[in-house]
């Protein structure tokens, strides 16, 4: 089996997918992340197709070396390994299709038959009392963790933040049996970090996310050094390298890789051994639910690292919400998605509306 085309089309404008292509008809099918997609549709066909063109699509590990050196991945990361992370996941769902066989199989068969969510909420416009009664709403529909983004992006101690009062609403609005996350994106000092974590840690919430920027590794570490609470991080960087040194320097509780940033599969599987060795549990990070969340399912499924709720984003998002691209939309269930057991990623695409959606 040989590789004959690689494309990318972003849907409606900033969801950037692509196909790997074959001489035997099987194609696979992945989706990269979505910021720059212009960007991105360039890496893909400018520069990592070529080194993709008349190759065995089976052999994951040498096609993912070989794309991470047509682009020197390792010197330029960001942009770059986002969009070998969709070729990497398309070139897994090839080799599914192509044995007979769904992804965690291949990645050594599944420990969970389903994966919890929890409720991701990315709105920042709410005051206290209006998230409050959203996560109450959503636990009413079924989900059973809550998680907010209630600092101010971009700056540090802003006086505009609300987290404390927000999650003093929500834990009113939710009692005590729900989860609670609160991600402030970097925005805190150290100090104010370790003040706001105390009170986090009063109010029971589970996990307290990225308190410093992921590039602070001191900091992150003088944070979780002065909490009882679980840190977590990881959603900004991209390799295992920085993984370890998240872990040895940052001296995080909680890793976030996101399949859709981080490399694919094949990175995603370095990363879990790493937090086996130091006995690190993974929640990932995912905001896009649609090849993402698949592709996320599947390795939580495999992955014994991963004994938490995950991340579901319950924004509005045009191409699972106004125009489904899958035939068989994901139904989040009492808080929880089945793990598809189809070959490959186990999906299917509408061919119709993909299109519909690549033209505009």
């Amino acid at each position: 089996m040989k590789i004959t085309d690689v494309e990318c089309l972003v849907l409606d404008r900033q969801f950037p997918f692509v196909w790997v292509h074959t001489d035997e008809g099987v194609t696979g099918v992945g989706e990269c992340f979505r910021r720059q997609p212009s960007v991105i549709k360039a890496l893909v066909e400018d520069l990592l197709k070529p080194a993709l063109l008349e190759k065995d699509p089976l052999d994951t590990e040498v096609r993912w070396r070989d794309m991470a050196g047509a682009v020197s991945g390792a010197e330029m990361g960001g942009a770059v390994w986002c969009a070998v992370a969709g070729l990497d996941i398309a070139l897994w769902d090839l080799k599914g299709k192509a044995l007979g066989l769904p992804i965690y199989k291949l990645l050594g068969g599944k420990v969970r038959d389903k994966v919890r969510m929890y409720a991701s909420s990315m709105r920042r416009d709410l005051t206290p009392l209006e998230e409050g009664q959203r996560a109450a709403s959503l636990v009413d529909a079924g989900y059973t963790t809550y998680k907010l983004h209630s600092a101010v992006p971009g700056a540090i101690d802003d006086p505009a933040d609300h987290t404390i009062d927000t999650v003093r609403e929500v834990r009113s609005a939710v009692g005590d049996d729900v989860d609670i996350l609160v991600d402030v994106n970097g925005a805190y000092s150290v100090h104010r970090a370790v003040e706001v974590g105390k009170a986090l840690q009063d109010l029971g919430v589970f996990h307290f996310e990225e308190p410093r920027p992921h590039h602070d590794l001191e900091g992150l570490a003088a944070v979780a050094d002065a909490l009882d609470i679980p840190i977590a991080s990881g959603e900004m960087i991209y390799t295992h390298l920085e993984y370890r040194d998240l872990i040895l320097r940052g001296r995080v509780d909680i890793l976030q890789p996101d399949i859709v940033k981080v490399p694919g599969f094949t990175e995603m599987q370095r990363i879990a051994v790493l937090a086996s060795a130091f006995g690190k549990p993974i929640t990932v990070h995912n905001t896009q639910p649609i090849i993402s969340t698949v592709a996320h399912l599947h390795f939580c499924a495999a992955c014994p690292s991963a004994p938490y709720a995950q991340e579901y984003n319950i924004e509005p998002i045009s191409i699972r919400d106004e125009w489904p691209v899958l035939k068989n939309p994901l139904v989040v269930e009492d808080s929880y998605l089945k793990v598809p057991d189809g070959p490959g990623l186990g999906i299917e695409l509408d061919e119709q509306v993909v299109k519909r959606l690549a033209a505009v």
